[in-house]
């Protein structure tokens, strides 16, 4: 059979009838291999190939199942939808209830009864039990989604990530989320992975006078603990009281934990010590977590002067314009529909203003299925213009055959509202492609995007590299290691599209 891609060799042995003698184990074969295919992330090598055989076989359910799922992991989710239709069983006429009510809700369709029915075959899946909450709350259904979640959350003590999503969701719609995980404590007192879920979801609010209080009465709990001492020195550290404290992490230095290393990173920066920062950050440079490490490894270098700086950015080379031919005035009409949350999420970077949830590029609509073709066809141009490989750049040095998206939003910003300075961990290219833009913006540079500001609480003096005006079907193209954000907006709206392509894997 071919390394490389084994469908070719299966497809052609593929028995004649899904009745034959030997059609069973073949179709253990095809299986085999489409889900070390999944693992692997390389569905493009395989989803023609099960089309052919979904072909010969039109009537073998399991086949189409398998289809739809490499589809969907390609990102073909209307194709997707359509197997799994195909999937549906003979004798009940349902299909695969749970990746129905997936693909329904990533392409932006009613999927709450489909949630529902899958939840009747797997009751405690709390993945199925999310994405039930989720698409209540899209389909305007908010109270019913806060209570299902409350309910889910009270039969299953032990599922604490279900009360951060109970908070964020409740934050989303506008409702009171600060006494859910105070009740949930009260109610299980000695789950200390409870109440370090609870310090975390504040901290990425930034609240601070809470995280504090909440941190206290752990410790007075359960003493010392050594997470609880990392959660103390993070507090310490991101709240500003310890930027007189050079030695702060010093007792955990020899931790290699990714987050705690980001942490000391931040907090040598903030302390002045840009040749410390750059030391911690490179030995995180062969581990998965690189790409949290390299927009903090520009600021250290370009504070050192270090000339790696520019070869790691290259803002004149790197950041890219181009106009797209769409119809924004449709477009922003479908967007501003989905902008229904009351709150950003509470690690976003937007300030005032709202994101939206769910893929947006992998949505049904016209209008988006037309900006998602204009944008994968300017992303192509971007990655061929790039320069040559070169061995350790992280936009450079890296396959460039598989495009694929690993978000995509919409954020509408709203009179003051702006993005903080951020960079897309998860993304090897980032973008922002404005829709509507307000008629009095302000004066220049209102609303402008600015590339190359550190992040304010880091204290530092860096000059940005460039600042771009807003422009309806432009889109912007730039490394996802870039720090990035924009500039207030005087008064109005400000309406864009982004998304991240992830890192190619071929």
């Amino acid at each position: 059979m071919t390394a490389s891609n084994p469908f070719a060799d299966l497809l052609a042995r593929q028995p004649a009838s899904a009745a034959a003698s030997d059609a069973a184990a073949w179709m253990q074969a095809i299986e085999s291999a489409t889900f070390a295919t999944l693992r692997a992330g390389t569905a493009a090598h395989a989803t023609a190939h099960l089309d052919q055989a979904c072909r010969r076989w039109p009537d073998a359910t399991r086949l189409h199942w398998l289809h739809a799922l490499l589809l969907r992991e390609d990102q073909a989710h209307e194709a997707a939808l359509d197997a799994a239709t195909r999937a549906a069983d003979p004798a009940t006429r349902a299909a695969d209830p749970a990746l129905t009510a997936q693909l329904r809700y990533e392409t932006g369709r009613p999927a709450a009864a489909h949630f529902a029915a899958a939840r009747m075959a797997a009751p405690g899946d709390t993945a199925l039990i999310r994405g039930h909450a989720g698409a209540l709350a899209a389909e305007g259904q908010g109270d019913d989604a806060l209570a299902l979640i409350a309910r889910e959350t009270a039969a299953r003590p032990d599922w604490v990530e279900g009360y951060a999503y109970h908070a964020t969701l409740a934050r989303l719609l506008g409702a009171d989320a600060s006494a859910i995980f105070a009740q949930a404590v009260q109610a299980q007192p000695h789950s200390i992975a409870l109440r370090l879920n609870w310090f975390h979801w504040l901290a990425r609010l930034r609240d601070w006078p809470a995280a504090r209080a909440v941190l206290a009465d752990a410790t007075r709990a359960f003493g010392d603990t050594q997470a609880l001492i990392i959660a103390r020195l993070y507090l310490i550290a991101e709240s500003g009281e310890g930027d007189d404290q050079p030695d702060l992490f010093a007792p955990v230095a020899d931790n290699p934990d990714p987050g705690l290393s980001l942490a000391r990173v931040r907090h040598a920066l903030r302390c002045h010590a840009p040749d410390d920062a750059a030391a911690i950050a490179q030995a995180q440079l062969a581990t998965p977590a690189a790409s949290l490490f390299w927009p903090y490894l520009s600021l250290c270098w370009r504070l050192l002067g270090d000339d790696r700086a520019r070869w790691l950015d290259r803002p004149d080379a790197f950041i890219r314009t181009t106009d797209l031919d769409l119809d924004c005035a449709a477009l922003a009409n479908l967007l501003r529909s989905l902008h229904i949350a009351a709150a950003p999420y509470p690690d976003q970077s937007v300030r005032g203003g709202t994101q939206t949830d769910r893929p947006l590029l992998f949505r049904h609509e016209p209008e988006i299925a037309h900006a998602r073709a204009a944008i994968e066809a300017a992303v192509r141009d971007y990655v061929a213009a790039l320069p040559p490989p070169e061995t350790g750049h992280p936009l450079l040095n890296t396959p460039r055959n598989d495009l694929k998206f690993a978000g995509s939003w919409s954020v509408r910003l709203t009179r003051k509202g702006h993005h903080a300075v951020h960079t897309h961990p998860a993304g090897w290219i980032s973008s922002a492609l404005h829709i509507a833009l307000p008629d009095a913006m302000g004066a220049a540079p209102a609303g402008w995007l600015r590339f190359g500001a550190p992040p304010p609480d880091l204290g530092l003096t860096l000059t940005p590299y460039r600042q771009i005006a807003p422009k309806v079907a432009r889109l912007v193209l730039f490394p996802s290691t870039l720090w990035h954000d924009t500039i207030p907006v005087t008064d109005g709206e400000r309406l864009s599209l982004a998304f991240d392509i992830r890192p190619p894997r071929f």
